[in-house]
């Protein structure tokens, strides 16, 4: 049998359409952010490489290049949070396990992005 619904009445309710632009955007930018940071990690590990411990904890010493590992790595978990919930959206159809997933890999992302950001402080101020 044949509704006489329109498509924009089938559709309504069904979520906006908006709320994927800023999603899109966010991991642009992030993308974008993440091509200079890259650059320069991938610059100061070939700088330190052979470095000893020590070495190492006095170039992270210093405020610049603590607050840049700090930026880099809270940019490359904001990236991926990104990434893998888009995935997860496109290809897990359960949506309970839909989801559990995605809460699962929001906490995950917080505590590792947390814990390493901690590392960077602690060895910053000398406590490791």
């Amino acid at each position: 049998m044949s509704s006489i619904r329109s498509s924009l009445a089938s559709a309504r309710g069904l979520g906006s359409a908006k709320t994927g632009v800023s999603h899109w955007w966010f991991q642009r930018v992030s993308a974008v952010a993440l091509v200079p940071l890259t650059l320069w990690f991938v610059a100061c590990l070939a700088s330190q490489l052979g470095a000893d411990y020590s070495s190492v904890t006095d170039w992270l010493s210093s405020p610049l290049q603590a607050s840049l590992l700090a930026i880099y790595l809270a940019a490359i978990f904001f990236h991926s949070q990104l990434g893998l919930q888009t995935i997860i959206e496109d290809y897990v159809h359960h949506e309970g396990a839909k989801m559990a997933l995605l809460i699962g890999l929001q906490l995950l992302n917080i505590l590792l992005a947390v814990a390493a950001i901690f590392s960077v402080i602690m060895i910053l101020v000398g406590a490791a």
